[in-house]
C-alpha cells in the first residue's frame, strides 16, 4: 500500500510493526509465528475503538504479547514431540543489530534456547522487562496479570537464565574474526585451526526437525565437533555435493553466522555462542527447511 493510500489507522499501526515483531519475536523463537501475530494485532486494532486506547504503544503492545504467548502454548506441545534438538528459527539481521551488545545478546540463538524453557509469562515478562524495559505496571496491564505477580515472574526468569546464559564482555570484532577463521578452517579441513577455535566442552546442536538428516543428540567436545565440520568440505550434504554448495559469511540473530546455499535453496544455517576468552563454546545449525524460509526470502530485521 503506498503513502497516498494508506489510512491514519495503518500509519499508526506501521509506526510500531517493529517493535511488535521485535516483541513476539522473541517471545516466540519463529519469524513466521511473530508475523502471524504481529497480523492477528493488526486486525485487532482495525476493529478497535479508537476512543479506548489511550495509549497506542501499550495497547499494541499487549495485544501482540498476548497473541504471542497464546501461540508459546499451543506450540509447546509441538516443540516436545519435535525430533532432535529444537533451535529458534534463523532470521537475518544487520551489522547495527551486533554492535548494540545488549541488543544482540538478547536476540541471540543461545538466549533464545534459554528462554523456550521459561514459562509464556515468564517468557513475555522478561522479554518486556529486560529488552525493552518496560516498566512492572507496564507489563502487569501488558500480561493481564498484578504487578506482584509480574515482579515474581521477573525474578524466576532473570535468575533461570542466569544460570543458563552467563554472561560475558562481547567482543565483537574478535567474534567476527574467529568465525571467519573457524569458516576458512572447516572449508579447507583444517582440524588443528578448528581445535584451536573450539572451548574444550564446545557443544553442536543440529536442528533437522526429522526433515533432513542430521545428529539427534548434541556432539559434544572439541575434538567431536572439530572432526565434525573438518568433514564438510568432501562430503555430500543433504544429496548436494561440496562443488555445488556455497556458504555465505553474514549476521544472523544479531551475530556473526554462516548461510549454506544449494544451488536452488538455503539448506542451513550457522550461529555461534562464544566464551569469555572468545572461543567457541557452542554451534547452531538449523537445516529444517521450514525454519528457513526468513532467512531464504533475504530480509534483514531491525530488532533494536
Amino acid at each position: 500500500m503506498t503513502q497516498q493510500q494508506a489510512g491514519p489507522d495503518e500509519f499508526a499501526f506501521q509506526q510500531y510493526r517493529t517493535l511488535l515483531f521485535a516483541v513476539a519475536y522473541r517471545v516466540l523463537g519463529s519469524a513466521a509465528d511473530a508475523e502471524d501475530a504481529v497480523q492477528d494485532a493488526w486486525l485487532k486494532w482495525s476493529a478497535a475503538d479508537r476512543a479506548e486506547v489511550a495509549d497506542l504503544k501499550a495497547y499494541l503492545t499487549r495485544i501482540v504479547t498476548n497473541l504471542a504467548m497464546d501461540r508459546l502454548r499451543s506450540a509447546r506441545h509441538q516443540r516436545e514431540t519435535y525430533v532432535g534438538p529444537w533451535l529458534p528459527e534463523p532470521i537475518l539481521t544487520g551489522p547495527d543489530t551486533a554492535d548494540g551488545v545488549a541488543t544482540s545478546d538478547s536476540v541471540s540463538t543461545a538466549l533464545l534456547v534459554v528462554l523456550e524453557t521459561l514459562s509464556p509469562l515468564e517468557r513475555a515478562v522478561f522479554v518486556l522487562k529486560e529488552v525493552f524495559a518496560f516498566s512492572y505496571a507496564e507489563i502487569a496491564e501488558a500480561v493481564e496479570r498484578s504487578e506482584a505477580a509480574v515482579r515474581q515472574a521477573a525474578h524466576r526468569a532473570r535468575e533461570h537464565v542466569r544460570t543458563g546464559r552467563p554472561r560475558f564482555t562481547a567482543d565483537r570484532a574478535r567474534q567476527r574474526d574467529v568465525t571467519e577463521r573457524f569458516f576458512a578452517a572447516a572449508s579447507g579441513g583444517d582440524i588443528n585451526t578448528l581445535m584451536a577455535l573450539l572451548s574444550p566442552d564446545v557443544t553442536l546442536w543440529t536442528d533437522g526437525g526429522g526433515k533432513v538428516r542430521q545428529a539427534l543428540k548434541p556432539v559434544v567436545g572439541v575434538e567431536h565437533v572439530a572432526r565434525w565440520f573438518a568433514a564438510l568440505g568432501t562430503a555430500t550434504y543433504q544429496g548436494i555435493e561440496p562443488g555445488r554448495m556455497r556458504a555465505e559469511l553474514t549476521w544472523i540473530n544479531g551475530g556473526p553466522g554462516v548461510v549454506f546455499h544449494g544451488p536452488d535453496r538455503v539448506v542451513a544455517t550457522l550461529t555461534f555462542d562464544f566464551d569469555q576468552e572468545g572461543r567457541i563454546s557452542a554451534i547452531h545449525n538449523v537445516a529444517n527447511p521450514d525454519k528457513l524460509h526468513a532467512v531464504a526470502d533475504g530480509t534483514r530485521h531491525d530488532l533494536s
